[in-house]
């Protein structure tokens, strides 16, 4: 099997709404963050009180630390190899889970687009709103709004998904997010589309 080296570059990526924690595997993992988590959790949720200017009080540092680990732990696994950003307003907000991952490219394009970002997925509520995204460091690709019902819930489930094809690097890329809270994604949606727009590769 042929080696794959283009990784994703968050060197744009506004710290200011997002906690990054980078893969856990593959090709630019795992790193420090995963030697002890729990330091890490408490430190970040240290700086983002401090970065707020905000008074955490007696237990607020104690609170987001625990929600941050719960969090890495949910949605990066031992061996995952994506992206984790949880999205924010004030540090005690439960925060919005937005994954990202890269790999090889499947041909041909279109297809594997629309099958990035479930675009013609049948179990959608509804049909999926679909619209070309445009990136400067991306290219154009795809995103799709869809909800999608819960067998153990009567809540739908807000879906977003962006996809690119990058062919001068044979790679693929897919944003993905979703929470019952759709208040919660339309409230974050300015930032998710400036973070789609703020990734890019690097080789």
């Amino acid at each position: 099997m042929n080696a794959f080296f283009p990784v994703i570059d968050i060197e744009d990526v506004d710290p200011y709404p997002w906690t990054v924690l980078p893969p856990r595997s593959g090709a630019t993992g795992p790193f420090d963050e995963w030697v002890d988590l729990h330091a890490w959790c408490r430190q970040e949720a240290e700086d983002l009180w401090l970065d707020r200017e905000l008074d955490p009080g007696p237990n607020g540092v104690d609170f987001v630390a625990a929600t941050l680990e719960r969090c890495a732990e949910a949605f990066s696994p031992p061996g995952s190899d994506h992206w984790l950003f949880l999205h924010r307003d004030h540090p005690t907000d439960l925060p919005l889970p937005v994954l990202a991952a890269i790999g090889p490219s499947s041909e041909p394009r279109d297809e594997t687009l629309r099958a990035l970002t479930l675009a013609d997925d049948p179990d959608s509520a509804e049909p999926p709103v679909v619209k070309r995204f445009i990136s400067d460091k991306l290219g154009e690709g795809l995103t799709v709004f869809r909800y999608v019902a819960q067998e153990d819930s009567r809540h739908l489930l807000a879906c977003v998904r962006y996809a690119w094809q990058v062919s001068e690097v044979g790679a693929d890329v897919v944003i993905w997010t979703a929470t019952e809270d759709i208040a919660l994604i339309m409230r974050a949606a300015e930032d998710l589309e400036r973070l789609a727009r703020s990734l890019g590769i690097y080789v």
